[in-house]
């Protein structure tokens, strides 16, 4: 890339895309609700390949969001089997219900902190939330 860059030209450019797409620090909910939508609209059209130039794009919105968010969205501290009791809220489970972890008298104890998840019951969980491992960890 030149070193020099013609600020004549840049200017008017950048006015233009800044006035379609609104990218800047992100001011407000509403603001924040444009930008996620743009972010997935970029990501559609990008349809998974790495490589398309609009990625570029997609890192800078990226980062304005995740800017955003780490501010203004702060996530309380919590553990996996915070975690767990809030997914079987969601999706309304009983201890019994989750027999991929375990009898019911296994899950009261890790529910109740006697017992900690295992390798093999984390794996479980994981894949009937459709969530990371790391969120029982």
């Amino acid at each position: 890339m030149n070193a020099m860059i013609d600020m004549q030209k840049l200017l008017p450019a950048w006015e233009q895309f800044r006035a379609a797409t609104d990218i800047s620090t992100i001011r407000d909910e509403a603001h924040y609700a444009r930008m996620t939508q743009m972010l997935e609209g970029l990501l559609v059209e990008a349809g998974g390949d790495e490589r398309h130039p609009i990625m570029g794009l997609v890192d800078i919105v990226g980062d304005l969001i995740e800017d955003y968010e780490t501010e203004q969205h702060h996530l309380p501290e919590t553990n996996g089997i915070d975690a767990l009791k809030f997914l079987m809220e969601q999706h309304g489970l009983k201890q019994g219900d989750l027999k991929e972890i375990g009898s019911q008298g296994v899950v009261s104890e890790i529910l109740a902190g006697k017992r900690e998840l295992n390798v093999r019951q984390v794996r479980a969980l994981s894949e009937r939330f459709g969530v990371s491992t790391a969120t029982f960890l």
